[in-house]
């Protein structure tokens, strides 16, 4: 292997790790001291760490009964070694490290909310009305995949309600940002955003490329007339 490719290969490996690790201590800290409801103000009513439990998808989102959680999980454990494979086949090629990083915090996003699904139920008892215990004599409160995901980070940066004259939601209550998520997310979040940044930028020096090549092209055919 070149050296380039350890270097690229050590980034990745480092970011998953601080990325798993981080998230796991967190969510172990609130799956250990807090019950599902519990909330902990942070900065006054705009930050607060509100411990939920979610059955599906990223930021709360659900997918469909007993067979969905099955199918979900194995979709991620799929798409995850998908992920990976083409990491490291982006480092055999040498690819950008802005890429790099971007797919590894996507994959560590992944894995953490896998390591969730897979073995909290296994590992946890259960959270409703009291703080669950690790490694409870009865066992966890979920067989293997059917896992829950904890979720914390909660950023109502706006509670209101809206004005009567608002077109269909007057009166009603808004709140702004309403979706509760953890640190795996936000490095699933970072990762896609930085995925297109990347994609746009190197979209445009693939075209100012190609207009030098084909300037060139150009030259050389009229030196040659």
């Amino acid at each position: 292997m070149k050296k380039t490719h350890k270097k690229q290969l050590l980034l990745s490996i480092s970011i998953i790790l601080a990325v798993l690790v981080i998230d796991q201590i967190i969510k172990i800290l609130v799956k250990t001291n807090m019950h599902i409801g519990e909330s902990i103000p942070v900065l006054g009513s705009w930050f607060q760490i509100l411990f939920i439990e979610n059955e599906g998808m990223a930021f709360g989102m659900h997918f469909g009964g007993s067979v969905g959680k099955i199918l979900l999980s194995v979709f991620r454990l799929v798409a995850s070694a998908g992920i990976a494979w083409f990491i490291i086949y982006l480092i055999k090629k040498n690819s950008r490290n802005f890429l790099i990083v971007s797919l590894s915090l996507i994959f560590a996003g992944a894995a953490g909310n896998i390591i969730d699904s897979c073995f909290y139920g296994l590992i946890f008892g259960d959270s409703t009305y009291q703080v669950a215990t690790l490694f409870p004599e009865e066992g966890g409160y979920a067989p293997f995949l059917f896992g829950k995901v904890v979720d914390m980070f909660y950023f109502p940066i706006i509670s209101t309600t809206l004005p009567d004259w608002v077109p269909f939601f007057g009166g009603e209550h808004f709140t702004f940002f309403n979706a509760i998520f953890n640190f795996a997310d936000a490095a699933i979040t970072i990762g896609i955003f930085m995925l297109i940044i990347d994609q746009l930028f190197s979209s445009k020096d693939n075209k100012k490329s190609k207009e030098q090549n084909e300037n060139k092209a150009a030259e050389e055919q009229k030196q040659t007339i």
